[in-house]
């Protein structure tokens, strides 16, 4: 069952970076993935370390909740421990998710101008997704605290949040680009990319669990 993990946290990894990052060059510059100033808006983008930390984060917040929905060896530690890593890493996507969909309806609300405000520096970017990712881990920790399969119950969540963050997204990047702002479509872009991510996130989880229940089910008609 772990090697099932490793193999799926490598072909999410190789979606993020080899379809979805360009697929944020795609939406965000309106370029022709023939043309050449698409490799080059790509190389440029890649170079940033400030487009690395969201990859990490998904990366890690993926590898996270499938090891803990999938290894039975975490039953041997204390429940009040899978309670807070799961806490950390849902809230972390939260975080993410929350700040693509408020960047999303603020770039189509105010354009440029909230990018200048709000994007001004990725001190100030990251200040805010630390406020939000600190308010989503309280509020998971209160409502999962007493709760059974955490795990389970957060890919849920992701899942219903990356729906609900592209409906918000999608009409906000159509917005941008028929006003053709020069910077917006950058948010909306990311917004979309940020749901897809969280979405085919969540689907990995969710097979193996459903593998192992299969598994289970197939062990105890044996032990009959």
């Amino acid at each position: 069952m772990r090697k099932w993990g490793i193999v799926i946290t490598l072909v999410y990894a190789l979606i993020v970076l080899g379809l979805l990052v360009p697929a944020f060059v795609l939406l965000g510059a309106e370029l022709s993935p023939l043309a050449p100033a698409f490799y080059k808006t790509w190389r440029e983008i890649c170079g940033y370390w400030e487009v690395w930390i969201p990859v990490a984060a998904i990366l890690s917040g993926q590898a996270i909740l499938l090891f803990l929905s999938v290894d039975t060896s975490f039953k041997r530690l204390k429940p009040r421990s899978h309670v807070a890593v799961s806490c950390i890493a849902a809230s972390m996507l939260f975080a993410l998710l929350t700040f693509a969909g408020l960047s999303s309806v603020g770039a189509a609300v105010y354009s440029d101008k909230f990018l200048d405000m709000y994007w001004a520096s990725a001190a100030q970017v990251l200040g805010f997704c630390a406020i939000l990712w600190a308010l989503w881990g309280i509020l998971f920790y209160l409502y999962f605290r007493n709760s059974i399969n955490v795990a389970t119950r957060a890919v849920s969540w992701l899942l219903k949040g990356s729906v609900l963050e592209l409906l918000i997204a999608v009409p906000c990047h159509v917005i941008v680009r028929r006003r053709e702002h020069c910077s917006a479509p950058a948010a909306t872009s990311f917004g979309i990319v940020a749901g897809i991510a969280v979405m085919l996130l969540s689907f990995g989880p969710s097979v193996l669990l459903l593998y192992r229940k299969r598994m289970d089910a197939y062990a105890a008609r044996g032990a009959k």
